[in-house]
């Protein structure tokens, strides 16, 4: 029989409230990042010039059909024997976690402005409005009122992603749990641990997405 002893583990929570500070940054630094780079690609995706349109579906295509955890291990590991230049284990994470959840974002970015119906765009055209005038006062307010679910599912989806830095040794959650349960062999508590704080960092963010989109619904 199992005795379960978590005071053993819980002599320890430094290490788990450093993990768990960690991956808090790396959660808002990539988000932040992600929205910028989805941004880029998404007006590139608009672009009238077809080279931009196909180093952005490129990308997209990149990062969303290859596994993140890949992507993690190459950026780190392979990157540096074909550029020659060394990059930091942080620097490897944040950078991936960014451009991974980009591609994403992008997406959502684009299917959200694709749902505003382009008479809108028209009239507002033919009134004398630019197009980044437009862009701006018309099609973006609407937008991001059709892409803000799936954009908080996303977001959330990026705070379970962080957990894979740890094979590169970036000291989040998930990594600092490895590090407790090695200290002190008690695998089921120091995991269960890390569970339970994922789950009330995570939890109110799944409370928020469905009250948002309860109120979406409600306005339609």
């Amino acid at each position: 029989m199992y005795k379960w002893d978590f005071y053993t583990v819980l002599q320890s929570f430094d290490l788990f409230a450093l993990g768990l500070w960690t991956t808090f940054l790396y959660t808002v630094g990539s988000i932040s990042l992600g929205i910028v780079i989805g941004l880029l690609v998404c007006f590139a995706r608009f672009s009238s010039s077809a080279l931009l349109r196909t180093l952005a579906r490129s990308y997209q295509e990149i990062f969303r059909c290859t596994p993140l955890l890949v992507q993690i291990m190459w950026a780190y590991y392979a990157l540096p024997l074909l550029t020659g230049y060394s990059i930091s284990n942080t620097m490897a994470g944040l950078l991936t976690l960014s451009f991974y959840v980009g591609s994403f974002y992008s997406e959502i970015f684009r299917g959200g402005i694709n749902a505003v119906d382009k008479g809108q765009t028209e009239a507002a055209l033919a009134t004398g409005l630019s197009k980044f005038q437009n862009m701006r006062h018309v099609v973006l307010p609407q937008s991001i009122k059709k892409m803000l679910p799936a954009f908080i599912n996303q977001s959330i989806i990026q705070v379970k992603n962080t957990s894979l830095l740890y094979v590169i040794s970036v000291a989040e959650l998930t990594y600092m749990t490895s590090v407790v349960n090695s200290e002190t062999y008690r695998p089921m508590e120091s995991y269960s641990i890390a569970a339970i704080m994922y789950f009330i960092m995570i939890f109110p963010l799944t409370k928020i997405a469905d009250r948002v989109e309860k109120n979406l619904s409600r306005s339609d």
